[in-house]
């Protein structure tokens, strides 16, 4: 698959960081965005088909953004990684379409694992 591309979006400009190192270190194309408005924005010139959304953004929160990204782009496989789990955020997860939820902190390895997941369900699908 030529698209292993994931958008990560968190508020956290460090996470952001090390979350792009460790993908791209590992062969994935990683481009981050800081709040959801601005990963809306880049959506809109590019194809992303994975994407690891923090749930406590400012403005747009990850559930809303998940949900608009899942309405324009149903195949796309979304994982939420937060710092503030509560039990009701799971539910609401799963409801927006969410593939898997994390809460930080969460071993790196268990997200590359993750990404490799989406790319090799993608691949199934034949996305």
């Amino acid at each position: 698959m030529n698209n292993r591309r994931i958008m990560v979006v968190d508020d956290e400009v460090s996470i952001c960081e090390m979350m792009k190192r460790a993908f791209t270190g590992s062969g994935f194309e990683v481009e981050t965005a800081g709040s959801a408005e601005k990963a809306i924005e880049l959506i809109k010139s590019y194809k992303y088909l994975v994407f690891f959304l923090d749930l406590n953004l400012p403005g747009m929160n990850g559930i809303e953004l998940c949900r608009s990204i899942r309405k324009d782009n149903p195949l796309t496989i979304t994982y939420a990684v937060t710092g503030y789990a509560r039990i009701f955020e799971a539910f609401d997860c799963r409801d927006a379409g969410f593939e898997d939820y994390f809460t930080k902190p969460v071993a790196i390895k268990t997200l590359l694992q993750a990404a490799e997941n989406a790319f090799q369900k993608l691949e199934r699908w034949g996305t």
